[in-house]
């Protein structure tokens, strides 16, 4: 590993991010954002602090907590009279750069961006304060040509992007098998073919490649299509608990507006409370936010599986983020980053004390 590498590295995913190649994706991390109409009156209420929150998430399962609470307006019912405003974002980095740059003040996110985001401002970028969903991410292959996990030596098998979380951990999968892979060219004993998932199921029934390490619903879409499921990555973790969406804030935004961090957490709360006594209605709630937001909905064949693999909850699961960020470390994506401080789960344990809910944990990395 080579202690120059982090900073080509990031520029290589800031690079890949601004590649017009990517669009929508399912839990890639590639470049746009897209501004939802905000046109929206706002809830009937008390104004908080600020005016306006502007909210930003990626339109795909694994970020259903804000699909539904967009859609159900959930979100906005406990912020009152302060006007939530949405973003989509296709990438990580797109939307790390828009908390930095003051277009966002709140966004769903994956581990791996936030871990950069945090990295690469030396700690004052940002700050984890929720978690959202654990699951759903699967290596689904073509069952005529990968019979077991050891034939999958030699193949081609896509993940979203260079150094995103699906590609992290593949390649520590890979190294786990004793195995080598260059990490930044994806070449070895495996081919790491990066491939943004919008494309992804084209790639497989083109046979250009032989299976895919991917988030849900890009994972389901193989199936339907007559993918595999060699492996659901859950089974590699601790309790099958690991983090793939965490809700992060910008510092500036929370010195500023803590009462309406508070509100968009509780009604974050409040909405996975719905979703995990209503799974039916919040899964019909998410495919609707979908089709509005790309113009069709995901059919029953993908929606239900993809659902049934992701829990949603409201720990940010700290531990597995640390471990994820080791994961980047051994790979040679990541110098090993001063992680310490980047959660603040305060007002988060609040909002689960008034729920009458358990409070959470931030494994040592909070602030001080």
């Amino acid at each position: 590993m080579s202690a120059a590498r982090p900073l080509t590295t990031l520029r290589t995913i800031a690079a890949i991010a601004a590649l017009p190649l990517l669009a929508l994706t399912a839990c890639g991390y590639g470049s746009e954002s897209k501004d939802e109409d905000t046109s929206k009156v706002a809830a009937e209420g008390k104004k908080l602090s600020a005016d306006t929150v502007r909210i930003g998430y990626f339109p795909n399962l694994t970020h259903a907590t804000a699909l539904v609470g967009d859609q159900e307006g959930l979100l906005q019912k406990e912020l009152g009279g302060t006007k939530a405003t949405y973003s989509q974002f296709n990438a990580g980095p797109a939307e790390i750069e828009a908390l930095n740059s003051g277009s966002i003040d709140i966004g769903w996110i994956g581990p791996s961006p936030a871990i950069n985001g945090y990295s690469t401002t030396d700690g004052k970028g940002l700050r984890i304060i929720g978690g959202s969903a654990s699951g759903g991410v699967k290596l689904v292959v073509n069952p005529d040509k990968v019979k077991s996990l050891k034939d999958v030596k030699g193949k081609k098998i896509a993940t979203p992007q260079l150094g995103n979380t699906q590609d992290v951990a593949f390649l520590n999968w890979i190294a786990e098998q004793g195995w080598k892979v260059d990490a930044q060219s994806g070449k070895g004993d495996v081919s790491v073919v990066r491939t943004d998932n919008k494309i992804t199921p084209d790639a497989y029934k083109s046979g250009s490649i032989d299976g895919a390490w991917v988030p849900e619903p890009t994972a389901s879409k193989l199936v339907a299509e007559g993918g595999k499921v060699l492996l659901d990555e859950a089974d590699l973790w601790p309790d099958k608990k690991f983090v793939i969406t965490n809700i992060i804030v910008s510092q500036k935004f929370l010195a500023a507006h803590p009462d309406v961090v508070q509100a968009v957490l509780r009604g974050s709360v409040k909405t996975n409370t719905w979703i995990n006594a209503n799974p039916d209605k919040a899964k019909a709630a998410a495919n609707a936010k979908l089709q509005e937001l790309s113009g069709k909905p995901l059919p029953a064949d993908v929606l239900d599986p993809a659902w049934k693999s992701i829990q949603f909850t409201d720990d940010p699961l700290a531990s597995t983020l640390n471990t994820e960020a080791e994961h980047a470390v051994k790979a040679g994506l990541l110098k090993k980053p001063k992680l310490d401080g980047i959660y603040d789960l305060a007002p988060l344990n609040k909002v689960l004390t008034a729920e009458g809910k358990s409070t959470v944990d931030d494994a040592g990395l909070g602030v001080k």
